[in-house]
């Protein structure tokens, strides 16, 4: 509110109470301490006749809400140094045979393609790792010594049988 509409409030609020109190019956005024508060509303007439402040009104700004921001929000600023990461990928496959292979890739750049490793490396390295790691490639090369001893095997079996016509054919 304005200066001059404090100084009207309590003129016109004062006016009726001057009015009837003994001061105005002659004896000399007092002066009147004026307040910076507003003047309450209530069904007055001098009150009502009073100018109400209005949202357009310079001394009270309309408080807007802020719009709300797009896209996400902002982390706090970290005082952590930042590490910079470096993004390879190792791919180990095997075959049932036993026969291992490595590729490295670096980001989207392929380091190496096809590089022959043999299954013991292949082991070290996964109980090297994690032994969560270790668990299943053992399975796999486990299952693949199990198939090559069985071939071995069979192999002997036929080599035994084609020693032994041999024998017959040389007599």
């Amino acid at each position: 509110m304005s200066v001059e509409a404090l100084t009207h409030d309590e003129d016109t609020a004062a006016g009726p109470a001057a009015a009837s109190s003994p001061q105005a019956a002659g004896t000399p005024e007092a002066p009147e301490v004026a307040e910076p508060t507003a003047a309450p509303e209530s069904s007055d007439s001098a009150a009502a006749d009073a100018p109400k402040p209005t949202a357009e009104s310079s001394e009270t700004p309309a408080v807007e809400s802020p719009k709300p921001k797009r896209g996400r929000p902002k982390a706090a600023a970290s005082t952590a140094k930042k590490t910079r990461t470096v993004e390879l990928t190792l791919t180990v496959t095997g075959t049932a045979d036993g026969e291992w292979q490595a590729e490295l890739k670096n980001g989207a750049k392929w380091v190496a393609k096809g590089l022959a490793v043999p299954a013991a490396a292949v082991s070290r390295a996964a109980k090297e790792l994690h032994e969560e790691l270790s668990g299943p490639i053992d399975e796999v090369i486990n299952a693949a010594r199990e198939a090559q001893a069985a071939k071995v095997a069979q192999l002997e079996a036929e080599l035994e049988a084609a020693k032994a016509a041999l024998a017959e054919l040389d007599n």
